[in-house]
């Protein structure tokens, strides 16, 4: 049966994911694509019958400078060489252009941008692991509808964009998400692709190759590696076995989809993410260099730390460019400008002059469509300058005729990049009130439930479970009905989303209205100072950019109430726990906080010390080091602290040592065998390694999640019980019942529960986050001891200041009144465990190769799950251990088993606010600034961030109350049966 705690908390979590759906979806909207298809062909500005359009992953501009950043590196620079040899030897066949990829830079986007010309939304990065096809105009849809052929090989991300793109017998797809496999599709695009030019040219118009050894190579080791070197030499001979091959009717053209950051990693827009490499070649001139193109059209840019600057131009220009090169109308979506350079042919510059009124005619005429269309309200602030930019082309003559049309095709471009950041205010607002009447809800559930006597809490928690799941239902018919009459004025809002809204609303509002909590100044002034001005920092960016900084020093000052109260504690033993515990507990914290990764923005005030280098992914020495060490001693410092309680029987007698401490072993195995063959510190050993620690990562999380939940769940007790008889005055033999673990017995059998799902965490994360998981293991046990021992200064104070001072100290009842300021710490805690385990809201900070743990190559769900528990796992961990904050060293008597239910409902309840207030904080801020220059680098990523680490929570309590704490319940109630006062 499922526990009554579990019901309305799985309630929080649907309220908690309605309020994020409906704002996401009000503030991340997809760019309307229109399904029109251009038709007018111009063949007279065509030069070539057929194509190569070669795609080397990730291939930054400066792998190919012929300048390239000072000093240069020796394992990525002057090595892809070809394209500088030519252009220097042929400047009229040959050119080199450092092209803005747009971002989100995943493939997927990218390969939309050079095939359409249109631009991609934020939201798009997330299409990157299942992007459905492309149905707007594109180069691919007019190459079929002229009756060309396309030849493909490599990436299979072609395929899932156009899977009737490619001619069947000429398509060579190879898996694109195999991280760890740096040659198959390099070496599958140089088996097929060179042959189809040497042999079958006559068979194909259009030929694509997409090799991948470059990007994962950065993935995998990094930029700064001999891996990457080997690479590029790779390529770099394929390049001139490609230009071999070439006949005079063939065009070259090689790019980098994108760039790569200091990591090897991409998808955000930081400069070396957004720098990517373009090369055009022909064996026929395309330029006549002595006829002087105007500079205004010309743009430059210097790639950081290099000497000179060099010609810019944007990707997604490739698509005017290569259909009219190719004889092909221009996509109708198309945003890009033709470069110039390939149509400088003639002296009059008329070549160049049609070649750019065509481009700029198809832009007017899609901006026409656009504007037509339902979306179109949004051109409206820009059409008065496109119209002024449009009349400007017809004013002028020669030189200032083509700037004048570079200026309207690049303001159109300019003015849609910001004007496709549309927001949909209903939907926001609407997620933002839910948000909000949660954080309510929750509050009045939170401080109703301690007012609720002990007898009567089951029945109140059963009532409002159903009442809120009824005004659910009603809700759900009334916005129903609601969208039937107002749906006219409910712009961009549908069905479901309008039934949504209002099954959250009427559900939360009938739950505070059920609830009725009272608002005192005792309430006001108990709000935690830390959340407010953690959930303020959302208002800056600056802020928000140092958010792991603050963090730290919110954590640090929240524990400086206990240790005052060390200070004053009336014991020596009381004040020598409080004080040690919260000196391990610090130093826990800061050596936490000496395991940093740097957003681009921390420059250069932060170094990374996560990894072995800004350009590295490999672990560095001390984590090498210390790795093993600390998988060992965590076992050992768990069961010493067990052993204060003596806990450390039972159960954790025989799972810490047989399971959680092999566990943390293998996980920690696993990532010394990823190093070793990433480093190949070994050589090249095969699959061997690969093989030999997928196996041991699956073996470790099946043991675990089966067979450690199994032993729990048969036996979670940490007791040791033993009978012996005794002999008193009268003769009489009397039983006596010892029994070892009393003290902790609610507490030691969940930590057990715990530490299963800390193992995962641990299997997960790589070593240098392990050495930081250790220490907050340490950090959480500490806190739980200074939590413990404060109470029981403030039970002693109470007690010495009663006037019944002796019936106080009598009491054994141990039950206390849970403050929200002792949550505080455990989420503060969670928050600063994601940060040092290698993580920031930064979409350049997502571990990729915690995708590949359990398997070899991407595989749903096991890659997803995985790489979401590597990143959010840290808030799972820190709200599945809420209830320890009221289960430790709680003993059954003179309590009921299934008292603690109540406070961990309470406790479940506050964490789960906590982060629902810091969503709605970060929520709200990207809404107020949504027009911020910085919303797409840092204000949406927060966001995003809060939202998913808000979700992670609430499912964190749920197993926690709602499973581990009801077992627990009724194991101590099964030994000890129910003892009442």
């Amino acid at each position: 049966m499922i526990s009554r705690e579990f019901r309305i908390l799985f309630w929080v979590l649907c309220i908690h994911l309605a309020g994020i759906y409906l704002f996401t979806k009000g503030f991340l909207l997809n760019r309307l694509a229109l399904p029109d298809r251009s038709v007018d062909a111009c063949t007279s500005l065509a030069t070539h019958k057929r194509a190569v359009l070669l795609v080397i992953d990730a291939l930054r501009f400066d792998f190919i400078a012929e300048h390239p950043p000072e000093p240069a590196s020796p394992f990525h620079h002057n090595i892809l060489t070809l394209p500088r040899e030519l252009t220097a030897a042929h400047p009229d066949r040959s050119f080199i252009f450092n092209a803005h990829s747009d971002p989100p830079t995943t493939t997927l986007q990218r390969l939309k941008g050079i095939t359409t010309g249109s631009l991609p939304t934020f939201v798009d990065a997330g299409e990157n692991f299942g992007g459905s096809s492309i149905h707007e105009d594109s180069i691919i849809h007019q190459l079929n509808a002229a009756g060309r052929k396309i030849a493909f090989a490599g990436d299979d991300t072609w395929l899932a964009l156009f899977p009737d793109g490619f001619q069947p017998n000429m398509t060579f797809a190879f898996d694109s998400f195999n991280v760890e496999d740096l040659h198959t599709v390099d070496q599958g695009v140089i088996d097929n692709l060179l042959p189809l030019m040497r042999h079958h040219k006559n068979s194909w118009h259009f030929a694509i190759g997409h090799g991948l050894g470059v990007d994962h190579a950065g993935h995998r080791v990094g930029p700064d590696h001999p891996v990457l070197r080997e690479k590029l030499e790779q390529m770099n001979t394929l390049l001139r076995d490609v230009v071999a091959a070439m006949d005079d009717d063939t065009l070259l053209i090689m790019l980098g989809d994108h760039g790569m950051d200091k990591m090897g990693n991409h998808g955000g827009d930081n400069i070396l993410e957004t720098m990517s490499a373009l090369w055009i070649y022909s064996k026929v001139p395309l330029s006549l260099p002595e006829h002087t193109i105007p500079e205004a059209i010309l743009p430059v840019i210097t790639f950081p730390d290099t000497p000179v600057p060099h010609r810019h131009v944007q990707q997604i220009d490739l698509v005017p460019t290569i259909s009219l090169l190719l004889g092909l109308p221009i996509p109708f979506n198309n945003l890009g400008t033709v470069i110039p350079e390939l149509f400088n042919r003639d002296s009059d510059g008329s070549s160049l002059q049609k070649a750019m009124e065509l481009n700029a005619a198809q832009i007017r005429r899609y901006l026409d469509a656009y504007r037509s269309s339902s979306s179109g309200k949004e051109l409206d602030a820009a059409w008065h300058d496109f119209s002024l930019a449009w009349d400007g082309v017809h004013a002028m003559d020669g030189n200032d005729r083509l700037i004048a049309l570079d200026n309207f095709t690049r303001l159109a471009l300019s003015a849609c990049r910001i004007l496709w950041a549309q927001f949909n205010v209903f939907l926001m607002g609407a997620g933002l009130a839910v948000i909000g009447l949660s954080i309510v809800a929750g509050w009045a559930l939170y401080s109703k439930l301690r007012d609720v006597a002990d007898v009567e809490w089951e029945k109140w928690v059963d009532d409002k479970v159903w009442w809120s799941f009824s005004a659910s239902a009603v809700g759900s018919a009334l916005g129903y009905l609601a969208h039937i009459v107002l749906h006219k004025y409910l712009d961009g809002v549908a069905m479901h989303q309008t039934v949504l809204f209002a099954a959250a609303i009427v559900s939360s509002f009938v739950m505070i209205a059920t609830t009725r909590p009272v608002i005192t100044l005792k309430a006001i002034k108990s709000l935690p100072i830390f959340l407010i001005l953690h959930t303020l920092c959302f208002a800056s960016n600056s802020f928000t950019v140092w958010e792991d900084h603050i963090v730290l020093f919110f954590l640090i000052s929240s524990i400086v109430p206990s240790v005052i109260t060390g200070f004053t504690a009336p014991t020596s033993r009381l004040r020598f726990r409080i004080l040690g515990f919260s000196a391990l507990f610090a130093i826990c914290v800061r050596l936490m906080a000496m395991s940093t990764v740097c957003r681009e923005e921390q420059h250069p005030y932060c170094t990374v010390t996560f990894y072995a280098s800004e350009s590295s992914s490999a672990p560095p020495l001390t984590a090498l080091l210390l790795a093993f060490p600390v998988a060992i001693a965590v076992p050992l410092v768990v069961r010493r602290i067990l052993k204060i309680s003596k806990s450390d029987s039972g159960l954790a007698a025989t799972f810490i040592p047989l399971l959680f401490a092999p566990s943390l072993i293998a996980g920690t195995m696993f990532w010394m065998l990823e190093w070793v063959d990433s480093a190949q510190v070994l050589g090249d050993m095969g699959d061997t390694l690969r093989v030999t620690r997928t196996v041991l990562a699956r073996t470790t999380a099946v043991t675990m999640l089966i067979g450690g939940l199994s032993v729990w769940w048969t036996s979670p007790a940490c007791l040791a019980i033993s009978k012996s008889q005794t002999s008193e005055a009268s003769t009489q033999e009397k039983a006596e019942v010892t029994v070892l673990g009393f003290a902790n017995a609610f507490g030691s059998p969940y930590l057990m529960f715990w530490l299963i799902f800390f193992s995962i965490m641990w299997l997960m994360t790589q070593l240098s986050g392990q050495i930081v998981l250790g220490l907050s293991s340490i950090a959480l046990l500490s806190y739980l001891e200074i939590i413990d021992s404060v109470r029981d200064v403030h039970s002693l104070n109470n007690a010495f200041t009663s006037p019944n001072a002796s019936l106080q100290l009598a009491d054994t009842n141990p039950n206390h009144d849970l403050l929200f300021s002792e949550i505080v710490p455990l989420a503060l805690l969670a928050m600063h465990m994601y940060h040092s385990t290698g993580h920031q809201s930064t979409f350049s900070s997502i571990q990729w190769k915690s995708a590949f743990i359990l398997g070899k190559t991407l595989s749903f769900p096991f890659s997803h799950v995985s790489i979401a528990i590597n990143t959010f796992g840290s808030f799972f961990l820190g709200a599945l251990a809420v209830p320890l904050i009221v289960l430790w060293n709680l003993p059954p008597i003179p309590l009921s088993p299934s008292r603690p239910r109540p406070n961990a409902l309470r406790a479940a309840l506050a964490i789960s606010l906590y982060f629902a207030v810091l969503a709605f904080g970060a929520a709200a801020c990207a809404a107020v600034l949504r027009r911020h220059l910085m919303v797409w680098k840092i204000f949406a990523p927060r966001y995003l961030g809060a939202g998913f680490g808000l979700w992670a929570v609430d499912v964190g309590v749920l197993v926690g109350v709602g499973v581990g704490v009801g077992r627990v319940g009724e194991e101590i109630g099964r030994v000890f049966g129910r003892v009442r006062n």
